[in-house]
């Protein structure tokens, strides 16, 4: 768990604020995350915030969707609540790492086989969202939150908050420039090419460390999928279906986000994970004037 700094809240709603979920310094978050716990220490849950200097009434208007959207492969929206100042939602916590906080456990970046499954399972997620016409927009490494079971994808619509006049979508949200796709950033909308742009950044950073990579940098067992993720010719983007078999080929449709049993982990990784579990467990709630 990270500490709390004083420009944090205290209370989210009826939750008191335990820690963050994210590092101090932490790139590419285009939201706030916080473990939080209830009064009665009864339940323990995982809230989220706009960005400083976002668009409240967008990301509320984003997490109401997020909401509606009750596919396996995202993190759910359970409890909405605050004002249109300070919008928040809330659900169950489960032990979760953020994509830049598995890589710093394991000291670097991830395994092919790792990654393989990683991109597959968050291809899989798309694939069933877009299929209902639901475009994701916010894919990028901080917005894969990594449980014992595989990965969940949050920062629902990040990239679609409303930026500050002269300020670009990633700095309007915090997302590193390199999970935008250039019709992105030249001001067009968001679309399913999109996602699978900054789907293709994600694989990137998973495999080399960084959103942006040279191609010799990336495994040669990835790199052509990668690339074409990340043609900047949305046109030559493949659906996240297509992604999904050539990172796991053979594998069933459907067997990835809907599954409930453990992936494997390098030891490292899960070492962290229990780490959190058991850190959340011992958390005490602030005394009164934190």
């Amino acid at each position: 768990m990270e500490r709390l700094r004083q420009d944090d809240p205290a209370r989210i709603g009826e939750f008191t604020t335990l820690a963050r979920l994210d590092a101090d310094g932490s790139r590419g978050v285009p939201e706030r995350r916080y473990l939080a716990r209830s009064a009665d220490g009864g339940h323990t849950v995982l809230a989220f915030l706009p960005s400083p200097g976002g668009d409240p009434a967008r990301w509320a208007a984003e997490a109401q969707q997020a909401a509606r959207l009750t596919q396996p492969g995202f993190w759910p929206v359970g409890q909405l609540g605050g004002t249109p100042a300070f919008p928040w939602h809330s659900s169950p916590y489960r032990p979760a790492l953020p994509l830049p906080a598995v890589l710093a456990a394991y000291g670097g970046p991830l395994p092919e086989a790792l990654v393989r499954t990683l991109g597959g399972t968050l291809a899989e997620a798309l694939a069933s969202a877009h299929v209902l016409g639901i475009v994701h927009g916010g894919v990028c490494p901080a917005g894969v939150l990594l449980t014992a079971c595989g990965p969940l994808l949050s920062c629902f619509g990040a990239t679609r908050a409303t930026p500050p006049a002269g300020a670009s979508p990633a700095q309007a949200t915090g997302l590193e420039t390199g999970c935008l796709a250039p019709e992105l950033a030249a001001g067009g909308p968001v679309d399913r090419a999109a996602d699978v742009y900054a789907l293709g950044a994600v694989l990137a950073y998973a495999a080399t460390g960084h959103t942006v990579p040279e191609r010799q940098e990336i495994p040669a067992g990835l790199r052509d999928v990668i690339t074409v993720c990340r043609s900047r010719d949305p046109q030559g983007r493949p659906e996240p279906a297509r992604v999904l078999a050539e990172l796991l080929p053979g594998a069933a449709y459907g067997a990835l986000t809907g599954s409930t049993e453990p992936v494997p982990l390098p030891g490292r990784v899960v070492e962290a994970l229990s780490r959190q579990s058991a850190e959340v467990l011992a958390a005490a709630l602030p005394t009164q004037g934190h």
